[in-house]
């Protein structure tokens, strides 16, 4: 039953194929025309339906094996667009108990049901072949399994909080539900998710040789150390006791990670929890129960449907080029120059040989700054392959692909060459100018800068077009923003190819106008500054950072100043007063932590004192900028300064076409600086909040604290205007999936 082998006469129920086999397996492929992933849609739950039937009626039919009729592909999720298109709780919930009866069905279907999968199978195609009583994954790189709804706010709806504990064991499964990230084929055989690993020429044949064994009575071979004690399938074997308590201490320790981590703000994860916990005490038809109501009312909650518009303005900027200009092409790129081999030069180096797979080769002028760059790079891929994510063959084949010199030999042959060297304009137009001189005239060369204008770099050489800004955040390979920086005088073809370099590094590249601070520097530092003036007036730290995570930041804006640097950001405040005037003036107390050499965490001093990997506030700072922290504010005033001066930028960087558009703006403060990605970025924030009310906020607090709160020009027009950022937001044409 091979790709090759010829197969029975076919019969079609919508984007289902049935076939006859070898032996008597019906091989059922999942083929959705006219896209190239398959997604469920709204009438996959009839058409698998119709096609039970059908196998019903044939006698000659012993066992099923369900594939994928993509080349490299089993199934993405469900069809977004439907989830979208709900405006009930009862809807969404009455959709899942249409889909629990149909996987119910595949479950206790009279022939055994065996998965072959290939390809990537997430979301509801994972539940789909969880339902089976079989799977079999090829073990190709492209093979990754998981469940990613929690991503968008929703939590699976198709039974998987119900079967997956049942056949992983609760902490594996909480693990992949409750982060969202996919396995590899390998892992997933190790927790006993898939029962087979086979390449993927055999997989159908192997797939078929299982769903006969399970016809003659035999039970797959299956691993039962995890989901013996934590999980329910041997639980007789238990002492009841024993069982639950364990299965309370897992759920009750996940249920204070989640509230840690998301601070209440995204009800999905604490779903998940409630639902596994009623399936897994009162048994799996209760559990369904639970599952179908919980999936209704997130699905149409305010943090799905934020984060399901969030997803898709990414998979709009994955097919952005970058340039309005039709016909740009983009220019082949096999290896990229590095000049700096520090953290941010090192972070770049490493996502270009790793995700990209491409050759890098890393300059820095000495041979211990280019040891330290490369025991970084090392390190990284260590502990990916400590956490399973990267067999150590592979991690030799991203080392091997890097090159360290100490001169420009070899920059001959590199289509980029990325400058990361630190925030000094002389610096880096000289390295501009030893590229240009030494490099191919159509090399593009690039600089990696948070505040620098790029116009003032590419003055230096005699081609300005091939000049170009890669803002990378640190760290590198968390951070997924990347800001490509074009001047008036960049070339779009530079432009595409930049972009296009970007994605293959594995970010989501914005396109950025030239100018002091870009937009995402531009709009964080009023925000890091209106913390420092609370600060200065005595609130204490630790309620600043509190208030602004418990809105939803990932991290405080004072803690965030001790990661960046304080000598940084005050070096990079100053530069943004002289180009925008005292609205972005900081306060201080700043200059008064760096004179006294507190730096942050790179030096172990800042606001917070950093020893051993822990951080703790220190009390010294308060006498140090003379003020004593006793001043009681209200959290909602503290995100309502530090938030609304980011929104104003954010809406006067639009104003000045320093993004392209709202969607720029939005994904550049998310992706970026950590902005909330249920509040939709500070534009959708404004559009929801209504510009009005934005108004009349900036204006109470201009009143009673000056100047940087005026709003800007442009958000009081809109707000006579009545008129919004995405009021023009186009319908979205392409079926996309959950794990898409």
């Amino acid at each position: 039953m091979s790709d090759s082998d010829s197969a029975g006469p076919s019969t079609s129920f919508g984007p289902l194929r049935l076939e006859s086999g070898a032996d008597g397996v019906a091989l059922v492929s999942i083929d959705v025309p006219g896209h190239r992933l398959n997604v469920l849609q709204a009438s996959f739950i009839d058409d698998l339906d119709r096609l039970l039937d059908q196998v019903e009626h044939e006698e000659e039919y012993r066992a099923v094996v369900l594939a994928s009729g993509k080349l490299d592909h089993f199934v993405a999720g469900a069809d977004l667009r439907v989830l979208e298109s709900l405006r009930f709780a009862s809807e969404g919930a009455e959709m899942a108990h249409l889909g629990h009866a149909v996987m119910d069905r595949v479950a206790g279907f009279s022939r055994p049901v065996v998965a072959a999968i290939h390809g990537r199978c997430l979301g509801g195609g994972l539940e789909l072949a969880l339902a089976c009583q079989g799977r079999v994954a090829s073990s190709h790189p492209l093979t990754r399994l998981g469940l990613p709804e929690v991503r968008l706010g929703l939590l699976p709806g198709l039974g998987g909080t119900q079967r997956l504990p049942r056949l992983v064991g609760l902490p594996a499964a909480l693990k992949m539900m409750l982060s969202g990230k996919e396995v590899d084929a390998a892992h997933a055989k190790r927790i006993g998710l898939v029962d087979e690993l086979v390449a993927k020429p055999i997989l159908l044949d192997v797939a078929a040789e299982l769903a006969l064994r399970l016809a003659r009575g035999s039970a797959p071979r299956r691993r039962r150390t995890l989901h013996g004690f934590f999980g329910m399938r041997d639980a007789s074997k238990l002492r009841a006791g024993d069982n639950l308590l364990a299965r309370s201490a897992v759920l009750s320790r996940a249920r204070r990670r989640v509230l840690a981590q998301t601070r209440g703000n995204y009800p999905a994860p604490e779903r998940i929890l409630d639902v596994v916990r009623e399936g897994m005490s009162h048994g799996m038809r209760r559990g369904l129960e639970a599952e179908a109501k919980a999936f209704g009312e997130l699905v149409t909650s305010p943090q799905a449907a934020q984060l399901i518009r969030l997803f898709f303005l990414q998979r709009e900027l994955r097919k952005d080029t970058g340039v309005s200009e039709a016909g740009v092409e983009t220019r082949p790129v096999s290896s990229v120059g590095i000049i700096g081999a520090g953290v941010m030069g090192a972070g770049i180096a490493y996502v270009t040989a790793q995700r990209a797979a491409l050759g890098v080769r890393m300059l820095d002028s000495d041979a211990a700054s280019l040891g330290r760059g490369l025991r970084t790079i090392r390190d990284l891929a260590d502990r990916r392959v400590e956490q399973l994510r990267m067999s150590p063959v592979e991690r030799d084949a991203l080392l091997s692909r890097i090159s360290p010199t100490l001169d420009h030999v070899g920059f001959d042959h590199c289509e980029v060459v990325i400058e990361a060297v630190p925030e000094e304009l002389g610096s880096k137009r000289r390295i501009a100018q030893q590229v240009a001189a030494t490099c191919p005239p159509e090399t593009i060369i690039a600089s990696n800068t948070s505040s620098l204008p790029i116009s003032r770099i590419a003055d230096a050489v005699d081609a300005p077009e091939r000049v170009v800004g890669l803002h990378y955040f640190s760290p590198v390979h968390r951070m997924p923003l990347l800001e490509v920086v074009a001047t008036e005088r960049t070339a779009p073809w530079v432009i595409a190819t930049c972009v296009e370099l970007g994605k293959r590094q594995g970010k989501t590249p914005i396109v950025v106008r030239d100018g002091v601070g870009m937009y995402a520097t531009r709009i964080l530092a009023p925000y890091l500054s209106e913390a420092a003036y609370l600060f200065a007036e005595g609130v204490p730290i630790e309620r600043i950072d509190n208030a602004l995570v418990d809105w939803g930041f990932p991290v405080g804006p004072i803690a965030l100043l001790d990661e960046i640097g304080i000598d940084v950001a005050q070096k990079v405040t100053g530069v943004l007063r002289e180009a925008f005037g005292e609205r972005l003036a900081p306060p201080q107390s700043l200059e008064r932590l760096t004179q006294d050499g507190r730096l942050g965490r790179k030096n172990g001093r800042g606001f917070y004192v950093h020893e051993g990997g822990r951080s703790k506030v220190d009390a010294a700072v308060y006498r140090l900028v003379g003020v004593r922290p006793r001043t009681q504010l209200a959290a909602g005033e503290i995100v309502q300064r530090c938030a609304l001066r980011m929104v104003n930028e954010a809406v006067m960087c639009h104003a000045e076409n320093v993004v392209r558009c709202p969607r720029d703006a939005d994904v550049g403060a998310i992706f970026g600086l950590g902005f909330p990605p249920f509040r939709g970025g500070p534009l959708r924030y404004v559009d929801e909040v209504g510009a009005e009310e934005i108004v009349r906020r900036l204006r109470n607090l201009e009143q009673t604290l000056g100047s940087r709160f005026a709003p800007a020009p442009s958000l009081v027009a809109m707000a006579s205007a009545g008129r919004t950022f995405h009021a023009g937001d186009a319908n979205h044409a392409a079926a996309t999936g959950i794990g898409a």
